[in-house]
């Protein structure tokens, strides 16, 4: 018998996300019986089941090598919680306890399709904050999409939000306007912000698109931002998709990683003498078969970014003569690393002033025609309504 799958939820009030995270563990139940593999879930704080609980039922069904699976899209751990610090305190209280960490679910392909899904069903239905004329005829090159992520204090995070706003425009969106990024909370632009770039750019339809995987008090808050925007906005047809929620083609994605986990591609909690072996990547030997005491890496450059680092730092000495470029020699480091004819060869050339012109309208706040300055009044955060409560 396999291990069991362990689904990992975060914390929430809400009692419609709680119940469509109770669906979607039946679901995947249903899906890994045949394996044979048990499949619980629960959450780190906030909400029933506590995680605690299902470990410990597990464990005393005679589980004690568990994959834990976190549903998240992202690797957030300030919105998800510390998994690791809370499975630390659950193999306190079963020594026996070891589990292998699987990825989150995002970027995915399959996640992308989803989100495809989710994003033609919106386009199909009859515009939701619009007045009860019948709307005109909107070609996709004037239809826009804002892709709404939770939002986040680390950089990272919201930056592999925006990574899957792109891939998302390349492969199922291409003919469309544009699709714009934008938080629910903690940074910038809000779903205000993201509608307002999208306007600016000439659409005439914005998609907001929920990058959430179950319905609840975040979806409310995509929903309600959109709405107040577009009581001021009545020109424009705004609608809002639905999150991906529990669905066969979610179910697909967590037994994937299920599957890559058990197979050794996870973080495992396991002893090292016990993990499966790992081979580790050959380094290109250093240029011309040369050693330099450059530090570790020197192989692969980092010794070079070492040493060029303690050149510069010379030139912060107060009492020290600003050095020119020239000082920093490569003859002296004796690094043979870079080729300047292969550079020179490789060099591209400029853009044409079309191709920029074309492409100085994708993802601009404050901008309408190509070619024009941004406005410093561009939006990037929530705008405030007239007569309608903020609910950033």
């Amino acid at each position: 018998m396999k291990p069991p799958l362990l689904l990992i939820g975060h914390g929430t009030h809400d009692e419609t996300g709680v119940a469509e995270f109770g669906r979607f563990v039946h679901r995947l139940r249903c899906r890994l019986d045949g394996l044979p593999a048990e499949v619980s879930g629960g959450f780190i704080t906030n909400a029933r089941p506590p995680l605690g609980d299902s470990i410990a039922s597990l464990v005393a069904r005679g589980h004690h090598h568990l994959i834990a699976v976190p549903l998240s899209l992202t690797g957030d751990r300030h919105a998800l919680g510390d998994i690791p610090g809370t499975m630390a305190l659950e193999q306190e209280r079963h020594p026996t306890l070891e589990y292998d960490l699987g990825r989150p679910l995002g970027p995915d392909s399959r996640v992308l399709k989803l989100l495809a899904e989710r994003l033609a069903d919106a386009r199909a239905e009859m515009p939701r904050f619009v007045t009860d004329e019948p709307p005109a005829e909107i070609a996709p090159g004037e239809t826009a999409v804002v892709l709404v992520g939770h939002g986040s204090t680390d950089p990272a995070v919201n930056a592999e939000v925006h990574r899957v706003s792109r891939l998302f425009w390349e492969t199922h969106a291409a003919d469309l306007l544009t699709v714009e990024t934008a938080y629910v909370s903690h940074t910038r632009p809000g779903v205000p912000g993201g509608l307002e770039r999208c306007r600016r750019l000439g659409a005439k339809r914005v998609i907001v698109l929920p990058y959430v995987l179950f319905a609840g008090g975040v979806l409310e808050r995509i929903w309600a931002q959109a709405l107040a925007y577009g009581a001021n906005h009545e020109g424009l047809d705004i609608r809002c998709a639905e999150v991906i929620g529990d669905c066969e083609g979610l179910a697909d994605v967590v037994i994937d990683r299920y599957e890559e986990a058990l197979a050794g591609g996870g973080q495992s909690s396991a002893p090292a003498a016990r993990r499966p072996s790992t081979v580790l990547p050959v380094t290109r030997p250093f240029p011309s078969g040369r050693t330099p005491d450059m530090g570790p890496g020197a192989g692969n450059g980092a010794g070079l970014v070492t040493a060029i680092a303690a050149r510069l730092s010379t030139t912060r000495d107060a009492d020290a003569e600003p050095q020119s470029p020239a000082s920093l020699d490569l003859e002296s480091l004796d690094v043979d690393v870079f080729d300047v004819e292969a550079l020179d060869a490789e060099t591209l050339e400029p853009e044409t002033e079309g191709e920029i012109e074309a492409d100085s309208m994708i993802g601009v706040a404050g901008r309408g025609e190509a070619g024009e300055e941004p406005r410093g009044d561009a939006p990037d955060g929530p705008l405030a309504q007239p007569g309608v409560a903020s609910v950033v």
